[in-house]
């Protein structure tokens, strides 16, 4: 049994090092990065360095049980984040159409990240997994949601200073919310 475990850590240790993959801390400077966001345009974390604080939420997939409750959690807090100076950007690999339709179906108001290629998610240390595709009506017209990677659900704050203040591999996605109001609000007091 000791083998086969330790075949396993040395098989992901490999993995991680050929990928160039390496999971984020708290303390790491956060990755400079930019990506089309579901309006099109280009969105860059630089912009709001020093200025906000930057919750980049990694999620599965648009248009999912959790990772829409999840969405919709964050929609819902909006006045709350902003008055705590927070931006929010949600990151997947789904295509830009998709986070169009996610948006518009649940009338989302901050920005979502394509994340195609799994770029951002590897700068983060996220793991990643295959794509994939579903099928969703909305307004009686069926789409299919395709997306070229499926990324693991992951919570960063990136603060002030462009450092990694908060990372949580174990979100719940209807609480992750409250949980970054509550952390942003801590920092705010000491």
């Amino acid at each position: 049994m000791k083998t086969l475990i330790l075949a396993f850590t040395v098989f992901v240790i490999s993995v991680l090092a050929a990928s160039g993959q390496q999971e984020l801390s708290v303390g790491d400077k956060a990755p400079l990065f930019k990506a089309l966001a579901d309006d099109g345009s280009t969105w860059e974390v630089g912009k709001f360095l020093g200025e906000k604080f930057i919750v980049v939420y990694f999620y599965p997939a648009a248009m999912t049980g959790g990772c829409t409750r999840q969405a919709c959690a964050y929609r819902d807090h909006r006045e709350d984040l902003q008055l705590a100076g927070v931006e929010v950007v949600g990151v997947s690999g789904d295509k830009i159409d998709n986070l169009r339709i996610f948006k518009q179906a649940e009338n989302l108001n901050f920005t979502l990240l394509s994340d195609e290629k799994g770029d951002i998610a590897r700068a983060f240390g996220v793991p990643l997994g295959d794509g994939g595709a579903i099928k969703r009506t909305v307004g009686e017209i069926e789409h299919e949601l395709v997306r070229g990677v499926t990324a693991r659900r992951w919570t960063f704050i990136i603060g002030k200073d462009g450092k990694i203040i908060y990372r949580n591999d174990s979100v719940n996605a209807e609480k992750d919310t409250e949980e970054v109001l509550s952390f942003i609000k801590l920092q705010a007091s000491e």
